[in-house]
């Protein structure tokens, strides 16, 4: 019923050992599972007899308890199955039409496969009720064709669900888990800290290593793939899309921070020139600004409030009045002109005031969730003034195409049950919504962990056929002996399976079933007989699936997303860099990023899947996740720098030679790294740069346009590099 196996260091597949209270919550939850079915099978069998509804009353808890992964908390998880209820019940009114005909039931399969699978665009809460909102229509869908029981079927899985949300939240209810908005906050408030601390003097080597690896390790814990599901901000909705994009800077700007301790000024903020100093007490102006702005924006996070929308007009002030200092310091006479490392600090530091911007923008669109007047750059947030039907209709559309893995997911599932309803169908097989439930659970997003899920789940329904096939003739018609055992067998499948392996749910379920089914009608051991062929049926129509849809799973995927994604980026650079020279000032627009922001979409799900799948991982490996930090850069300079650095004077033509040739050698490296990330090709020489910004002079004349540009291009060139790179461990 669950996942057993994972991928273990150096990609080596083994059995999944559940920590303490991973095992804790398993058993708590298999007892939530066990009480809700219990509560409505037994009264309906006993006590009113109403067969009917004692089934859908016992598959109702299992199918959102035990076959859902749900998310979150009991309270959260409670208010999931709340929601889908209704949902379930309309799918049971459904199947129950529909299984007037085995083909109507199956295209009302198609349709309710992919639409149930796709779902899982709108979130992770969606895409865990999914699984068992399938089986409200599974069960429905099977002969005998029967409308008149159409009350009871609703009956019982209203009763079913609404005993397990009672459960959900006070019988041994699952804790929550850290909110997105304390981590976020506690990483905004460590950006504040440093930020603080680089007015400070340059500390000794070893101690800015140590700080700038913190930084770092507090932005990987805003990784979605590391957050809990029930926390990720994936949803459509305005609030969630801000919530993420303030991640993402979060975790720019702690990355900036890192990396900006190599320009703090050297034994003192009195530097060996005026210029210098000049230049130092400006930048260390605007860090102050920034430091203050992060606590604010930490502590909105915390209450729940928006921060106030004078700071953010504060921020783009102090910003213009930075710009207008740094271009009357680089315009004066030789002297007065600061030296590289001071015009490269104060660049850095411009670069972490627009992350901070970004960062203040997107958590006050995020804590207040309400459509607003558009906010510059428009194209950045674009979110802030659409409509909610719109915001969910770019996600569906945007994840309609046979690159997206939802997609991809949603057509595999589809197919498969399709296929197995079928079967069952044309074949008329017995309990044939067993063969659904065999595609439904064992069903993966690879043909190899499919396989693997298949030849164990086989192992332990023949074992435990064999065990219910002696029940059955041991026990013969004696309906108490199968009362007493349904519970606690219940309680051992829902616990036991999930902590020991596919092998023993299926086991175990099996015995389950068996003892269901025999308390309803008289049953022999030819029950389980039945039950091994609908399985294995089941298990044959999965895998053939998995081998012939997208067999690869991610990885494949992952390659063809990561390569588009900086396909798409590649043209940015030039026609960013081009727009900021041009003559006259502002009279090239920079170019459109919809299609990058359209690519990373696609290109986050696939590396979340990837993340997700376990198999044989090599030691050195593409570092997806530097792509898409890579890609961020570039989104982040199309929007920023336009606004920040439009010039006044006019560039020396030699300049923007100079800076044009770097550009469109950075957009040829990031095609050829694009080429190689899709084909999976051996990684060749590094990229190499014509700006070195550690080691060479300024261009000159050193105007704060043209150190910016080298700012963000030598990053841009080390971020392609470190992709590139065979030497470097790779994150995956």
């Amino acid at each position: 019923m669950t996942r057993a196996e994972t991928a273990g260091k150096g990609g080596q597949r083994h059995h999944f050992v559940p920590s303490g209270p991973d095992r804790t919550a398993i058993v708590h939850r298999a007892v939530r599972v066990t009480v809700a079915a219990s509560a409505g099978f037994y009264p309906f069998v006993y006590a009113v007899d109403r067969p009917e509804t004692a089934i859908y009353a016992l598959f109702g808890p299992v199918a959102l308890g035990a076959m859902s992964q749900i998310p979150g908390s009991g309270r959260q998880r409670a208010a999931v199955m709340l929601r889908a209820l209704p949902v379930g019940l309309l799918l049971v009114v459904l199947g129950t039409v529909l299984a007037v005909s085995t083909w109507a039931a199956v295209l009302g399969m198609l349709v309710v496969g992919f639409v149930l699978a796709f779902a899982a665009v709108a979130g992770p809460r969606a895409a865990g009720a999914a699984p068992g909102l399938q089986l409200c229509y599974i069960l429905a869908c099977f002969p005998p064709y029967a409308p008149q029981a159409l009350g009871d079927r609703l009956t019982g899985i209203t009763l079913g669900v609404l005993v397990l949300a009672l459960c959900e939240v006070f019988l041994l209810p699952a804790p929550a888990a850290v909110p997105y908005r304390e981590r976020l906050a506690d990483a905004i408030a460590t950006a504040a800290s440093a930020a603080g601390d680089e007015t400070a003097a340059r500390p000794p080597p070893e101690q800015a290593a140590a700080v700038a690896d913190q930084l770092r390790a507090t932005g990987r814990n805003l990784r979605l793939s590391s957050l809990p599901p029930a926390e990720r901000p994936a949803g459509p909705g305005r609030a969630d899309r801000a919530l993420a994009h303030a991640g993402t800077a979060a975790r720019r700007l702690l990355d900036q921070l890192a990396h900006s301790g190599d320009l703090r000024p050297p034994g003192t903020l009195a530097p060996g020139s005026s210029a210098d100093a000049d230049a130092d007490a400006t930048s260390a102006d605007l860090l102050a600004r920034v430091s203050a702005l992060c606590d604010a924006v930490a502590a909105a996070l915390r209450t729940g409030r928006p921060p106030p929308a004078a700071g953010l007009v504060a921020l783009d002030t102090a910003i213009r009045d930075f710009q207008a200092q740094r271009l009357a310091q680089a315009s004066g006479p030789p002297p007065r002109v600061p030296g590289g490392r001071a015009l490269r600090r104060q660049a850095a530091v411009l670069g972490t005031a627009v992350s901070v911007r970004t960062l203040y923008v997107s958590v006050t669109v995020g804590l207040d969730g309400r459509r607003t007047d558009p906010i510059p750059p428009q194209e950045l947030f674009w979110y802030v003034d659409a409509s909610t039907p719109a915001l969910w209709w770019r996600r569906l559309a945007g994840n309609m195409t046979l690159r997206s893995v939802q997609f991809q997911n949603a057509v595999r599932i589809a197919v498969g049950l399709g296929a197995a309803r079928l079967v069952a169908g044309s074949l008329d097989l017995e309990h044939g919504f067993w063969v659904l439930l065999a595609v439904l659970t064992l069903g993966r997003t690879t043909v190899w962990e499919t396989w693997s899920a298949v030849r164990s789940a086989v192992i332990g329904t023949l074992l435990g056929a064999v065990a219910a096939g002696t029940l059955l003739f041991v026990a013969g018609q004696h309906t108490d002996a199968y009362a007493v055992l349904l519970a606690p067998g219940m309680l051992a499948a829902f616990a036991l399976g999930p902590l020991l392996g596919i092998a023993w749910a299926q086991a175990l379920f099996t015995l389950v079933v068996a003892a269901a089914f025999a308390q309803l009608a008289p049953a022999s051991w030819q029950l389980a007989e039945i039950r091994i062929e609908d399985v294995v049926t089941g298990s044959a129509i999965g895998l053939l699936c998995g081998l012939l849809a997208w067999p690869a799973g991610a990885r494949r995927e992952v390659r063809r997303t990561m390569g588009a994604l900086l396909h798409a980026c590649a043209p940015l650079v030039p026609g960013t860099v081009r727009g900021l020279v041009a003559e006259p000032p502002g009279s090239v627009p920079p170019p459109s990023t919809i299609p990058v922001l359209h690519c990373l979409r696609l290109a986050e799900a696939a590396y979340l899947q990837f993340r997700s799948e376990p198999g044989e991982r090599p030691a050195a490996m593409w570092d997806w996740h530097a792509v898409l930090i890579a890609a961020n850069h570039v989104l982040l300079g199309v929007h920023s720098l336009p606004r920040i650095d439009q010039p006044t004077v006019t560039i020396p033509p030699e300049a923007v030679a100079r800076v044009g040739t770097a550009a469109d050698q950075l957009a040829l490296a990031t095609d050829r790294v694009a080429e190689l990330c899709a084909e999976g090709a051996p990684r060749l020489t590094p990229v190499r740069s014509v700006f070195r910004p550690s080691t060479e002079p300024p261009l000159s004349p050193p105007l704060p346009v043209l150190i910016d540009l080298e700012q963000w291009l030598g990053s841009l060139a080390a971020q392609l590099a470190r992709i590139e790179s065979p030497s470097a461990p790779a994150a995956g």
